[in-house]
Formats: C-alpha cells, sequence, structure tokens
C-alpha cells in the first residue's frame, strides 16, 4: 500500500517564490508482511534508478543507496548533510557476501561473524580496490553488518545486493525508530520510505575494528562488549 503524504507548516513545505508555497510529497510504501513483495519491487525500483529510500533495520530506519553507483551515494551524503571525511557502513544479507567487499577476512573477523551476526555488530575490514573511496572515506575500510531483523534481510535477499546502512536523519541528529518520524525529518529528501513498522531503536550497532590483531572497539553500542571478547581493546 502507497500513501502520498504531505504536511502544512512542517518542513514537507517548501517556497518557490516569494509568498508562494509548494507542497512536496513523500511516498511511504505500507509493507504487507503476508506478500512483502510489491514493496519490496517499489525499493527495487527506486534503488536501480539510483535513488535513496529509507528502511527499517535492526536499529533505526536507515538510508539505503545502491553502494556501486556513485551518483546514489553522492545523493545520500547531500541527505545527510554528511562530511565526505565519515565513512558509509554496508548492510549485507548474508556473511558470505562480505567477500564482495572485504579484501581479507582474519580468522577473528570470521570467528564474531559466526558469533554475532545476524545482529547489531558493524566490522571494519579492509576493503577491495574496487569499493568506492566515497564509501571508504578513503581510510580503506569498510564497515559491514548483517542486520538482525528478517525483514531487511529479506529486503537485501530481494535486491540482490548489499545497502547503504547509515541512519535515516541529518548527521548529527537523532535517529528515528517510524517511518512516521523519518518522513517529518527527511521526507522530502528521499525517494521513498518503507514503512515495515517500528524498530528496536536503543543503542546504535557496536563498531569493532578487525583488520589486524585483537579486534578494536570503535563505538560501544548495542553488542555487549563480553559478546564480542574478553580481549577486546576498547579505544581510549
Amino acid at each position: 500500500m502507497e500513501t502520498l503524504c504531505s504536511w502544512a507548516g512542517n518542513r514537507l513545505w517548501g517556497k518557490r517564490g516569494i509568498g508562494e508555497q509548494v507542497k512536496k510529497t513523500v511516498k511511504i510504501i505500507k509493507l504487507d508482511p503476508v506478500r512483502p513483495e510489491a514493496a519490496f519491487s517499489r525499493c527495487r525500483e527506486a534503488i536501480s534508478a539510483g535513488g535513496v529510500i529509507a528502511y527499517p533495520t535492526d536499529t533505526f530506519y536507515g538510508l539505503g543507496a545502491d553502494p556501486k553507483n556513485l551518483r546514489a551515494v553522492k545523493k545520500l551524503f547531500e541527505i545527510k548533510g554528511r562530511p565526505t571525511v565519515q565513512p558509509i557502513l554496508l548492510l549485507i544479507a548474508d556473511p558470505q557476501d562480505a567477500r564482495q567487499w572485504a579484501a581479507d577476512i582474519p580468522p577473528q573477523a570470521d570467528e564474531l561473524m559466526k558469533r554475532c551476526w545476524p545482529g547489531p555488530l558493524t566490522l571494519i575490514l579492509k576493503a577491495r580496490a574496487d569499493v568506492l573511496p566515497e564509501l571508504t572515506a578513503g581510510t580503506g575500510t569498510i564497515g559491514l553488518r548483517v542486520p538482525g531483523n528478517q525483514l531487511t534481510r529479506d529486503l537485501l535477499c530481494f535486491l540482490g545486493c548489499a545497502l547503504t546502512g547509515t541512519s535515516a536523519n541529518r548527521s548529527g541528529q537523532t535517529s528515528f525508530c517510524t517511518a512516521r518520524e523519518t518522513a517529518d525529518a527527511i521526507g522530502d529528501r528521499v525517494d521513498l520510505i518503507l514503512d515495515g513498522g517500528a524498530t528496536a531503536g536503543g543503542k546504535p550497532s557496536t563498531i569493532v575494528d578487525v583488520r589486524t590483531g585483537l579486534p578494536r572497539v570503535v563505538r560501544e553500542g548495542a553488542v555487549p562488549l563480553q559478546d564480542i571478547s574478553v580481549e577486546a581493546k576498547s579505544r581510549q
């Protein structure tokens, strides 16, 4: 089911000229959990056309773009107002998909994948040479996660590709757990919003650098440190 929404007096209204308001419309696609294919197809159309969608993840609503489409990735940065020096993580459907993006998967990374995926754990790995530098922000690394909720994994499987997984908000602002909150904040900037209900919220994903040596916790989050490794080194 597709819902076309517009609101007077909020940020979904813009101005074309003095005293002239231009109504902006956001497409909210309601997911039918019994027959999700129709909604997923609309997402695939938007992604294939180089668009950016908002969609539910295992933590908050995220911004999804084809990570191999440079135009789409640049559009995502514009939507978020995100500095280009900050890399963008990716969500993948299966741990095996990590090899499409990572040049190397050390044993400690493989162990964490088996232990914590699917789930809110983002692993930083050495990126393959063909990964867009806009995603890595010139660091030569890529963050990957298999999301913990089945809905997001089903969407990724249907699309047949990874999606960018940064939160669906303006950079530095609050992350959102519902399609309506997302629409109020950035609905006029994205191509559509997939409404899959409220997400879990809470803490963001834990981020762990697993390129060399012991896992190093870059950001504490939803996965407790003791679930990663008793020897994991937090960044001081």
